[in-house]
């Protein structure tokens, strides 16, 4: 049995798994499996490596990665979802395809038309053309984790949720149940949630943007200190500002 030395990174969870075969006899490491002997193109390994970064908490790290890559691959990050859809549409060239995406636990994006709970059609959504209204062409139905894991679009609008966010410097995880929104404590289920941002920040081959609302007074489900830390964190990184 080979084993690959990227599950040794913090995303797969699967060290003390590891550790366990590590003492078998028929358990052999094997550099050449490595993914970053890569399959995908190199622009794709530097965002992988910033992501990755980013969900770490590794600030500086993140920063360093985007700037490798930045004039190749645009990056935005605004409070408006209009401004999202537009910048978006202004970047897309020819038969470039688009979409939104947004996490399965995304319940209070609600307010600005995106409900994760209404599954898409992944054949209408992927493949049919900018005249359809089921198509991602739209920027009406986002696709979840569960839809787009293993697949790519060329330009992505990352809507993102206070079922993960920033608080006091960490992350916070939660998950929304009947009508607020409770903490996950268990750490396979906070690691769940990361690997499904990691997955939506990944599915774009030519650039991205980045929404966080601004949240809502009037709304405890939807309190503006839910987002704003998640957003300051990410302009640290220097993603351009819209």
């Amino acid at each position: 049995m080979y084993v690959s030395p990227d599950l040794t990174d913090s995303e797969y969870a699967a060290g003390h798994a590891l550790d366990a075969l590590a003492s078998h006899r028929d358990v052999v490491r094997d550099q050449a499996l490595h993914l970053a002997v890569s399959m995908r193109s190199f622009r794709s390994e530097k965002v992988s490596a910033f992501v990755k970064a980013v969900l770490d908490c590794d600030t500086t790290g993140a920063r360093a990665m985007l700037k490798q890559f930045s004039a190749r691959y645009p990056m935005a990050l605004t409070r408006n979802l209009t401004h999202a859809k537009r910048w978006i549409r202004e970047h897309a060239r020819g038969s470039e395809r688009f979409g939104l995406v947004a996490s399965s636990q995304a319940q209070r994006l609600k307010p600005h038309a995106i409900d994760v709970r209404v599954d898409i059609d992944p054949v209408h959504w992927f493949l049919n053309d900018a005249t359809d209204t089921r198509s991602s062409y739209y920027l009406e139905d986002a696709a979840t984790e569960f839809q787009i894991q293993g697949l790519e679009l060329d330009w992505i609008c990352m809507t993102w949720d206070a079922d993960l966010r920033r608080h006091e410097g960490e992350w916070r995880h939660h998950s929304f149940s009947g009508t607020k929104w409770k903490r996950i404590l268990a750490a396979d289920r906070q690691q769940y949630l990361l690997n499904a941002y990691r997955v939506l920040l990944t599915r774009a081959r030519q650039g991205m943007v980045i929404f966080v609302p601004h949240g809502d007074a009037a709304d405890p489900t939807r309190d503006a200190g839910f987002y704003d830390e998640t957003f300051e964190y990410l302009s640290q990184m220097g993603i351009e500002q819209l």
